[in-house]
């Protein structure tokens, strides 16, 4: 029989759907950098959102002006701890980059490898494309400076248009879906995930300024040099977990084996203890009113995205998987399958 003429059109729809389904599948690859921007974006609506919220329940001002109030008590806390802190962080970034040389070389001395960095340098070099230069790796340093602070810039901006008109931005999703019961359960992936992000971004503060002061009171008893800084070092590298602190345990044990071997093993049981506690009591303390992303499931997310997209993959490795946890808990396990579970926030 041969197909009619509704039947032909019906075909070609499909056909036609389905070729624009793998275009933007192909754009959105191309511009995965700007995606995590935007994702990057979404992060700090939700945290002013978060800050916002409160103020606008208990004073007579609305959620948008919420925000003002909202964002100077960021900016006053920022600016107080810079006024505080910044003329000895500042002073004790210095002594860590001063130092940070003679401790490797002290390293490399305790190896009995001399030329070590120069070989990790030169092999570096060769594994860039082009191999290298000395003029062409600071010119690369210099423009990755400025193209990450452009992209923070990006952020930070994009996050308060974002915060300012939550609603606009959630409709504009919304209206790419078919009216009926898909868009409702979109519209209700989208509310659990924004729940799920506020309550893993307050779990991280909380988190993260726990692992600041335990590391700053541990270093300076310890007596190791800019405990201030590698404690600020520590807590920020908190928000990237599992990889993080590892990454900040390192120049903090090069400063303290430049001290001695003993100073060193204190050190390397500090930041042992501390992930110890932060592990075994902190986390799941925050967790148990935040977010529960199993271990494995954080370590995998980091490794995946950070293949997949490079250093924004790392650095949003945790909350991307915690909206995607959220999404295949809300839209299979419990709209699909029929399943009973808990999400964030419930």
């Amino acid at each position: 029989m041969a197909p009619t003429p509704h039947g032909e059109v019906g075909f070609l729809r499909r056909v036609l759907i389905v070729g624009a389904v793998a275009a933007l599948a192909l754009v959105a690859w191309y511009l995965v950098d700007v995606l995590l921007l935007v994702f990057g974006a979404v992060l700090i609506a939700v945290l002013l959102r978060a800050l916002a919220d409160p103020i606008a329940h208990r004073t007579p001002l609305s959620e948008t002006w919420a925000l003002i109030p909202a964002t100077l008590g960021i900016l006053l806390v920022v600016g107080l701890a810079v006024w505080l802190l910044g003329a000895e962080v500042r002073a004790q970034v210095a002594e860590l980059v001063e130092r940070l040389p003679d401790a490797w070389r002290s390293f490399e001395e305790r190896l009995g490898a001399t030329d070590l960095g120069e070989r990790i340098i030169s092999r570096a070099q060769d594994a860039a494309p082009g191999g290298g230069s000395v003029v062409s790796g600071l010119a690369g340093v210099v423009t990755s400076f400025v193209g990450g602070l452009a992209d923070f810039l990006l952020i930070v901006f994009g996050g308060l248009y974002l915060a300012v008109q939550p609603e606009l931005y959630r409709r504009g999703i919304l209206l790419l879906f078919p009216a009926g019961g898909s868009r409702e359960r979109i519209a209700g992936t989208l509310d659990a995930s924004g729940e799920a992000l506020r309550l893993w971004l307050l779990g991280q503060l909380v988190s993260m300024t726990f692992l600041f002061v335990l590391t700053g009171l541990g270093l300076w008893a310890i007596g190791v040099p800019a405990a201030l800084a590698l404690a600020l070092l520590a807590g920020l590298a908190q928000f990237v977990p599992l990889l993080g602190p590892i990454v900040a345990a390192v120049p903090a044990l090069l400063i303290a084996l430049s001290e001695g071997w003993q100073t060193a093993l204190w050190t390397l049981l500090l930041y042992v203890a501390i992930q110890q506690v932060e592990s075994n009591i902190i986390t799941p303390l925050v967790q148990r009113q935040a977010v529960s992303l199993p271990p494995a499931v954080t370590l995998f997310a980091v490794v995946a995205f950070g293949l997949l997209f490079g250093p924004l993959g790392i650095l949003f490795a945790t909350p991307l998987a915690v909206v995607a946890m959220v999404a295949i808990k809300r839209l299979w396990v419990r709209d699909t399958l029929g399943e009973s579970t808990e999400l964030p926030g419930e």
